[in-house]
């Protein structure tokens, strides 16, 4: 990375070093178009910094930014395959799956190997509902990276998808070999039980993280459903009502009675369904 000649760019990058952990904080729009710079009179801006500043207009929500800038950092590094991934992730974010996988394609035609855009693609294929289709990214992954806790779970969530719940449970033990109290493999692990109908190994599992501190909505509600599947309505209840409304608890709780008399495949499918975004949403 080039250094900045100019004292004022350089506190401007290092003042942006902390906004992508931050709340209510105005995201900086950048013109990749523009001309300041090409004269001498302030320093270009490099690829890293274009990178930094559309992490942080994505981490804020400022997604058109985001996409505008991982556009230009493609131009600027044509055969880094990163832009092109982080530009995929970021066109998850905003729902549009197919142009996603457009550019994580054209990452993999960079790098064919580059694990993140392997990912990125299987994840897409997921959210698309065909898991046939992530098998092939996440098999060539799986040669290059197979002890990645990330890999493991997605492909413990295409298993799963396909109704191959002991091989997917296999998939996200081998990650927590890897990464012990990973949350989100213990989330996966959990319902990936329940789904093969081990309610009590799915609430031994999950219930110290959704009851302990620090548990999220998610793994509240995931216990709940566990809860529901099995049968125990009191219990699913009251985990319910830590983050939803009376009206809501109640048609959970009727959704959770419906699921129950649905075949093992049927209640897999439409669990697997509504939990799809959740369960594979981009990581970094």
């Amino acid at each position: 990375m080039r250094r900045y000649q100019n004292v004022a760019a350089l506190s401007l990058l290092i003042s942006l070093a902390g906004l992508a952990g931050c709340e209510d904080v105005p995201s900086l729009h950048l013109d990749p178009l523009s001309t300041s710079g090409r004269d001498g009179s302030a320093p270009a801006i490099t690829y890293d910094a274009t990178m930094h500043i559309a992490g942080a207009s994505r981490s804020a929500g400022d997604y058109s930014n985001a996409i505008n800038l991982y556009r230009h950092a493609a131009t600027l590094e044509s055969k880094n395959p990163q832009p092109l991934v982080a530009l995929g992730d970021t066109l998850v974010d905003m729902g549009k799956v197919d142009d996603a996988i457009i550019n994580y394609n054209a990452a993999l035609k960079l790098n064919p190997a580059d694990p993140a855009a392997l990912r990125g693609l299987a994840k897409a294929y997921l959210k698309t509902g065909r898991p046939d289709l992530a098998g092939n990214p996440l098999a060539v992954a799986y040669q290059y990276t197979p002890n990645d806790p990330k890999l493991l779970m997605l492909i413990g969530v295409a298993d799963d998808f396909i109704g191959q719940h002991t091989d997917a449970q296999a998939r996200y033990q081998q990650g927590l070999q890897v990464a012990p109290g990973d949350r989100s493999l213990i989330l996966d692990m959990a319902l990936s039980l329940a789904l093969s109908e081990k309610f009590y190994q799915a609430v031994a599992l999950l219930r110290p993280l959704a009851t302990g501190p620090g548990s999220t909505p998610q793994e509240r509600q995931t216990l709940a459903l566990i809860y529901g599947l099995s049968g125990d309505q009191k219990a699913a209840r009251e985990l319910a009502r830590r983050d939803l409304a009376p009206a809501a608890v109640d048609h959970n709780l009727a959704f959770y009675e419906t699921l129950r008399h649905l075949s093992p495949d049927a209640r897999s499918r439409a669990i697997l369904s509504a939990s799809a975004t959740a369960r594979i949403a981009p990581q970094s």
